[in-house]
């Protein structure tokens, strides 16, 4: 059967198109994992020629900007392969990367879902996550009100035609990951009528990309690095310093969005920022204060983190008034229909966040000043997964201790419950939904994927780096440590 299948490959490049759907039909079946023969798509002769790119994948990146089946069939084909580490070199190749992230933030791009799974598994790997970190694309503004804000020029191919007229002016240089993250925020469908969607894709699969990246250190770094609100501007012009926004504040509102994907991603993309103790200010003071992240000393509006932590957590409890004034805006007199996060996967994200912005002095006091104790209380009781409710304990501990009492039993007690909790293993999330299975788009059918998938993780590395000294009234200081 292999001989068989391996006469096809030339016909991927026949002119005519039917022959190459015919042969991309019969060659599919064998991309998924597990497969009898996709041996086929390795290069044979040992470690010194597998690593070398294949025909058939070259064939497969090329078919991709072909018209709407083939494309299709060929990014489905990528989809499944893109799990071998012999592939990811190829398939991490700039010039591909910059089609791919082109094809995504295009608007009219057909199969922009299904290019987003392919990053999000490429993401998966050190080697991809940092040239997608450093990507530019090339893009022409536009002027017109009619039309979005740019074009990407790389983009054009069979599945993503060019806006008519041609947009005219230079194009310019983009950091590829900031239009992704517009195109992640834009994508999602704000009514019930699918005809009024600014964008041919919902683009769920972005968030695993960005939780892939923020593993990195890198990536931390850009959700947490003021940029201008209007991305078209490379830097800040002078007296524009009030346009800066932080990264992170554009995905934060989908903390609660249906799709499990889309909200996982953005719940692991914030978890893993909350590494960066520098970063604790910014990600939890609120947008009407303006806050940078030491070393830097570009100021923007707070990130407002902590409601779209609590929504998730939050159930249709009611509180005494006094309780109540102090949560957040967003959180007080919640409908009687309002449910908590159904996946206890990602509630445990979301209070393994919460310990982590505990682990300095400034953020346990806010965190006790704006209600997280009431929340997580009645959390506590409605859970039923032991280790979720063994985390809000810990964390319940370290926001009761009184950290002004003498040396006595309370900041004895105090003591104990933050050794307690850094006996817990908190790792950087890199997955985008919560069983972190690769993607798999198999057999002949139409493509698609599991509600629980999502890429595999980069890393899997404890904490490492050490929460910088702040200097605080008291003088008094904490670490963010392996917890």
């Amino acid at each position: 059967m292999d001989v068989q299948l391996r006469e096809l490959i030339p016909f991927l490049r026949d002119r005519n198109p039917q022959v190459r759907q015919i042969a991309l039909s019969h060659l599919l079946p064998q991309t998924p994992p597990g497969s009898p023969h996709r041996n086929i798509f390795f290069k044979t002769g040992g470690l010194k020629t597998a690593a070398k790119e294949t025909d058939i994948i070259r064939d497969l990146k090329l078919l991709c900007r072909d018209q709407l089946n083939i494309a299709h069939d060929a990014f489905r084909a990528l989809v499944n392969l893109s799990d071998s580490p012999l592939l990811v070199a190829s398939l991490s190749e700039p010039s591909f990367l910059v089609f791919i992230a082109s094809y995504i933030i295009h608007p009219q791009s057909i199969l922009a879902d299904l290019a987003s799974m392919l990053l999000s598994n490429l993401t998966a790997t050190s080697a991809a996550c940092s040239i997608v970190l450093s990507l530019d694309v090339s893009i022409i503004p536009i002027q017109s009100s009619s039309t979005p804000g740019f074009y990407a020029t790389q983009s054009r191919c069979g599945t993503s035609p060019a806006p008519t007229p041609y947009p005219e002016g230079e194009p310019r240089d983009v950091r590829a990951l900031s239009l992704l993250l517009d195109a992640f925020a834009t994508g999602v469908q704000t009514g019930d009528d699918p005809t009024k969607k600014l964008r041919k894709a919902d683009l769920h699969f972005l968030a695993s990309v960005f939780a892939n990246l923020s593993v990195a250190t890198a990536g931390r770094t850009f959700f947490l690095t003021p940029r201008p609100a209007n991305f078209l501007k490379q830097k800040p012009e002078d007296g524009d310093d009030e346009e800066l926004e932080y990264p992170l504040a554009k995905i934060l509102p989908f903390t609660e969005h249906k799709d499990t994907i889309r909200r996982g991603g953005v719940a692991s993309t914030i978890k893993n920022c909350a590494f960066h103790a520098p970063g604790h200010r910014a990600i939890l003071s609120p947008d009407s204060e303006r806050v940078s992240v030491p070393p830097s000393t570009i100021s923007a509006p707070g990130i407002d983190a902590l409601p779209y932590l609590l929504l998730p957590l939050s159930g249709p409890e009611e509180f005494d008034l006094e309780d109540q004034e102090k949560l957040p805006e967003a959180l007080q007199f919640l409908p009687p229909t309002k449910t908590r996060e159904p996946d206890s996967k990602l509630r445990l994200m979301h209070v393994e966040t919460l310990l982590l912005l505990c682990h300095t002095r400034w953020g346990r006091d806010f965190l006790r000043d704006t209600g997280v104790y009431e929340i997580v209380r009645a959390a506590h009781v409605a859970e039923g997964v032991d280790k979720i409710s063994e985390h809000i304990e810990r964390l319940v501990a370290l926001l009761k201790g009184d950290e002004h009492a003498p040396a006595g039993a309370e900041a004895r007690a105090l003591a104990e419950a933050e050794a307690e909790a850094e006996e817990v293993t908190i790792e950087d999330a890199s997955l985008g939904a919560p069983a972190g299975a690769k993607i798999a788009v198999g057999g002949i059918g139409g493509a698609g994927a599991g509600a629980s998938g999502g890429s595999e993780k980069v890393e899997e590395k404890k904490l490492e780096e050490k929460g910088k000294e702040e200097e605080e009234e008291d003088d008094e200081d904490s670490r963010i440590e392996e917890v």
